[in-house]
């Protein structure tokens, strides 16, 4: 069995498989010739680089992250799985640290700590106050966790309406009588047809004033015109955004009421003992001639 890593620091995981392991980043070297059972990916969003690989000589592609926005496009041929319990956690954390940066003013308070003013203020708190966790998968399940325990109401809303063991969720269509009842929204959706700039004008405009979004979700889940419209009348609390990397004139930077993160919710020591655990997973399938797991993309039927 060979199996492709992006870096040599991967060489001791799979020290101890008996299986032949090559380094191949996938973006700068050439592909390996002949067969490879399982090439673990480079750890990005970006699929691009996607496109230059012969997907078809290659068992599976295995992704580090757990988006797949644009990767079916790019593998005709081949079969590609995502990171799936790596980066829920992690983001999950970040999410709820930006909810509660932007609910107590910190980006306000560490702008006067750079210019050594202390001026007291008072904010608002997540006690009392109404949450919407728009997306109720991986992420938005354990934002739940997270945001047990301080306080506020959580109200869901998934893909459809559904009872499930923690209560209601609410679907889709409710969103226009819910958004005017809540204080926040944390975005968690997939990139998806129904989900793109769902983020959107009307769906901002029904908030009340001083509401706090959250999107850890992806860039293109947002109308990025109709947050600037509404800054200052809304906080914008973000580690996605469209376009990525944000450019450094764009006007989200200095727009009142809003903290940017640059697409790091997976990027933390959480990451590597799991997407190791992963590939481990993989691998031992595989040896046992067993099917992989988490197949989100399978082209091999479009090979010519």
């Amino acid at each position: 069995m060979r199996v492709t890593v992006p870096d040599e620091s991967w060489l001791p995981v799979l020290a101890e498989r008996p299986v032949e392991v090559a380094v191949w980043d996938g973006v700068h070297e050439p592909q390996p010739a002949g067969w490879i059972d399982l090439a673990l990916w480079p750890y990005t969003v970006d699929p691009s680089a996607l496109e230059r690989v012969d997907a078809s000589r290659i068992g599976l592609i295995q992704g580090q992250a757990l988006g797949y926005d644009g990767v079916a496009e790019r593998i005709p041929g081949g079969r590609y799985a995502n990171a799936v319990g790596v980066h829920e956690d992690s983001t999950a954390e970040l999410a709820t640290a930006l909810l509660l940066a932007a609910v107590r003013d910190l980006d306000v308070f560490a702008r006067q700590q750079a210019q050594g003013r202390w001026e007291k203020r008072w904010t608002s708190s997540l006690l009392d106050r109404r949450v919407m966790l728009l997306g109720v998968g991986g992420i938005g399940s354990r934002v739940a966790r997270r945001l047990d325990g301080f306080g506020c109401e959580l109200v869901r809303v998934g893909s459809r309406a559904r009872r499930d063991a923690d209560g209601i969720v609410h679907g889709p269509q409710d969103l226009p009588e819910l958004l005017p009842t809540v204080d926040a929204v944390v975005v968690a959706v997939p990139l998806t047809a129904d989900t793109e700039r769902l983020v959107d004008a009307d769906f901002l405009g029904r908030l009340p004033d001083g509401a706090v979004v959250v999107n850890v979700a992806r860039g293109l889940t947002a109308d990025t015109d109709a947050v600037l419209a509404e800054a200052g009348r809304l906080r914008y609390a973000s580690d996605v955004f469209d376009p990525e990397p944000l450019p450094a004139d764009h006007p989200l930077w200095s727009a009142p009421g809003v903290i940017i993160s640059p697409h790091v919710g997976g990027m933390s020591s959480a990451m590597r003992p799991r997407i190791e655990a992963v590939v481990l997973r993989q691998v031992d399938r595989l040896l046992a001639g067993a099917e992989p797991i988490d197949v989100v993309v399978d082209r091999r039927s479009d090979a010519s």
